[in-house]
Order: C-alpha cells, then sequence, then structure tokens
C-alpha cells in the first residue's frame, strides 16, 4: 500500500469532477468563512471595547450610590440612588491611602445655548483632579481650580464638539472667555478639551461640558447628593486594595456593621472588573454566533457524504477491477477517505482565505475585526474531523464490496 499513488489517484479522482468537487466544498467554504468572520468581528469588538476603557484609565475606581440590583435587576427604593453625600467625599480625599485622585460627579443634561446656536449635551459637575482620573488634556486655557470649587464659580471647561457646534470649526481658542447658558445658567468658557473623538459605542466624547461640581449641585441640578464619585487607584495592581478601603470608608460613615446583616447602600467597581464583564459578554455573543454558523459545517458535511456515495454508486466497476487484481479492503476505504478529506480541507482553506478577505472589508467600514490564528488551526483541524466523519461511510461500503459484483455492475 503506497500512500503516495493514493493520494495522487485521489486528487485525480477529485480534479475530474471539478464542478461536483467545488459544489461539495461550497459549504464548508462558506461554513468556515462564516466561522472565521464571527471570530474575527468577536474578537476585534473585544480587543476594541478594552482598548477604549483602557484610555479612560486603567487604575479608573467609580462608586455609585444604590446597593447591588435586586430580584428582577430592580432597585426598589429610589431614595437608595441619594447615598453619595459631601460627607462622604471629604472622608475619603481625608482617609484614602491607596486612591490618589478623588472627584465627586454630578450631571445634568440638556441644551446649551450660545447666541442663535444651541446643541443637547451633558453637563458634568466635578472637581479638578477629574481630568487627571478620566485622562483629558486642556488644549486650549485652563481648568478650573479649587477656588472656582470653593465659590461655585459659574465656569467650565468643554469639548470640541461643543466648540463645534455653538462658534464654528477651528473656534477654539475664540471660545475662550465666552458665556454660553444651559438651563439659563450662564457659564464661562475657561478651557477647551483636546479631542477624544468617538468612542466604540458610538458616543461623541467631545460632546461635554465640565464645570465645578459645587456649580452644578447647587445652581443647576438643584441637588445635596452625588451622582457617583470616581477615583483613581494608586496603580493598577492596588485597585483592590483601593476597593477595600473605599467600601470599608463609606461603611463606616454610612453606618453599615458587619454584624447588621445589612446590605451595603452603594457599590464600587474598577475599570478591570468593567473590563472583565464587557469581554465575558462579548465572548458569549461571540459563541453564540460562532455556533450558529458552525450548524452551516455540519449540512456541509451531509453534503460531502451525500456527493461521496454517489461517487462510490459510479465508480463501482473501478472498485471491482482494482479488487480483482489485489487492492484491500483498506486500500479502497482510505482512497476514499482521501478524497473527502482533500474536499473538505481544500474547502476549509478556501473559507479561511474567504473570511479573511471579508473580514478585511468589513474593518475598512469601521467595524473593529481581527482574525485570531488559533481560529485557522481550529479550521483546519475541524475540516479534517468532517471530511474523516463523513467519509468513513462512503468509504465503509466501497471497501465492503463483492469484486464480482461490482464488476457485474452497469
Amino acid at each position: 500500500m503506497n500512500i503516495l499513488n493514493l493520494f495522487k489517484v485521489s486528487i485525480r479522482a477529485v480534479l475530474n469532477n471539478k464542478m461536483r468537487s467545488f459544489l461539495s466544498m461550497l459549504g464548508i467554504i462558506i461554513g468556515v468563512g462564516a466561522v472565521i468572520i464571527m471570530m474575527a468581528i468577536g474578537q476585534g469588538s473585544k480587543q476594541s471595547i478594552r482598548q477604549e476603557l483602557s484610555t479612560m484609565g486603567t487604575n479608573l475606581l467609580t462608586i455609585q450610590p444604590g446597593a447591588e440590583r435586586g430580584p428582577g435587576g430592580v432597585r426598589q427604593d429610589p431614595s437608595s440612588m441619594q447615598t453619595l453625600k459631601i460627607a462622604d467625599y471629604e472622608r475619603i480625599v481625608k482617609e484614602k491611602k491607596f486612591v490618589t485622585n478623588v472627584s465627586p460627579e454630578v450631571t445634568a443634561s440638556g441644551q446649551v445655548i450660545y447666541g442663535n446656536n444651541n446643541t443637547s449635551t451633558t453637563v458634568y459637575g466635578e472637581s479638578p483632579e477629574y481630568l487627571d482620573i478620566k485622562l483629558w488634556t486642556v488644549q486650549y486655557g485652563v481648568c478650573f481650580n479649587e477656588e472656582d470649587i470653593s465659590k461655585s464659580a459659574k465656569v467650565c471647561v468643554v469639548g470640541k464638539t461643543i466648540v463645534d457646534e455653538l462658534f464654528g470649526e477651528g473656534k477654539e481658542q475664540e471660545a475662550i472667555g465666552k458665556n454660553i447658558r444651559f438651563k439659563s445658567i450662564p457659564l464661562r468658557i475657561v478651557g477647551v478639551l483636546k479631542s477624544k473623538g468617538y468612542n466604540s459605542w458610538g458616543m461623541d466624547q467631545d460632546n461635554v461640558i465640565i464645570a465645578p461640581y459645587t456649580c452644578v449641585m447647587k445652581r443647576i441640578a438643584a441637588q445635596t447628593y452625588f451622582n457617583s464619585i470616581q477615583c483613581s487607584a494608586v496603580t493598577e495592581e492596588l485597585s483592590d486594595a483601593a476597593i477595600e478601603e473605599l467600601t470599608q470608608i463609606l461603611r463606616e460613615n454610612h453606618k453599615i456593621k458587619d454584624t447588621s446583616g445589612d446590605s451595603d447602600d452603594f457599590n464600587v467597581r474598577s475599570q478591570a472588573e468593567m473590563m472583565q464583564t464587557m469581554s465575558s459578554t462579548m465572548d458569549t455573543v461571540t459563541l453564540i454566533l460562532v455556533v450558529a454558523a458552525a450548524f452551516s459545517l455540519l449540512v456541509a458535511g451531509i453534503g460531502i457524504m451525500n456527493i461521496m456515495l454517489v461517487s462510490v454508486t459510479e465508480r463501482t466497476k473501478e472498485i471491482g477491477l482494482r479488487m480483482a487484481v489485489g487492492a484491500t479492503g483498506l486500500v479502497i476505504s482510505l482512497q476514499f477517505l482521501i478524497e473527502s478529506i482533500l474536499i473538505s480541507v481544500t474547502g476549509g482553506f478556501l473559507g479561511i482565505v474567504f473570511g479573511g478577505i471579508v473580514s478585511s472589508l468589513v474593518s475598512k467600514f469601521g467595524l473593529p475585526s481581527s482574525v485570531p490564528m488559533w481560529s485557522i488551526w481550529v479550521s483546519f483541524a475541524v475540516c479534517t474531523f468532517i471530511g474523516v466523519v463523513f467519509g468513513y461511510i462512503p468509504a465503509r461500503k466501497a471497501a465492503n464490496m463483492d469484486p464480482i459484483e461490482a464488476i457485474r455492475h452497469e
């Protein structure tokens, strides 16, 4: 038994029926291509989200009011969203060890107006440290300072989109010192932020106004609580220690005792946790899409088996003649198995090329995609497996033929 000769015979048999072989491969090409494309989009989206979150600071910590969501994902008591007070912020600033920067956050959405121009935006009430926490840079002008915080000064720094919408493109320097109005409250622009563009979720990060939190609390939102508190840990590695520290400070401040069994009326989340959650979500979505696409491979395998059964029937006399001159059932079986594997693996290779080309085109249209190398090797392995599994029945049928009956076959 010469394996090389079997390969030559199998290749010749495949090439003698080019159209039939291609149609057999088509299901594999589409199936493998679909799996590669789904994996590429899933992996690309995952990397894009991780990169996007890392630009906000890998050591970012966010304190939010309210306990973890209860049954059904609904918080029962609206007052639980008003648990973060000025006393919490002041105590964190005073006692922090594993936290570097702290900024309370109050938000308000609405229309901002300058002259005859207006646009919808969100005003963030923050401390000056917020820019360091979220890695913002003031490109023109300056940021407000602690004196502005203490005076509840009506000043702000704005994103590039606000400048473009209210003053026109390229007017960043001219916007410095101008007064804009938000909910009838005048705010003087003291700085313009460096552009960050759109994030992975299609949100314009430059459509933002940042003002002293005291100003937003008293003059705009008219509330005595914070929507959240933003912090940054000393290092990413010390994020867990910082979370424990913040939790302990807030539990003491809110008079929540470990022995009382009461749940926390706040929650602290790290950027690493958010990245892990998003990655896990993307992995689940990708898996669902890949499984759905992989069903086409099952259909393709059945198609290959049907074609090979037809081939065995058509070549019954050839099989009988080969057996008559000494070919064993094992040799006949191997020949048809090799043909099945050749069709499957060739289709897999073309499917990988097809998937790679489509993935590249997808990335050019703004959808992140990245073909993981392991998916290519897995595709080859799966195609070989399909060739063996679905080629076994035709190969066994050919090997079990009676040579005399096979030669008599018309």
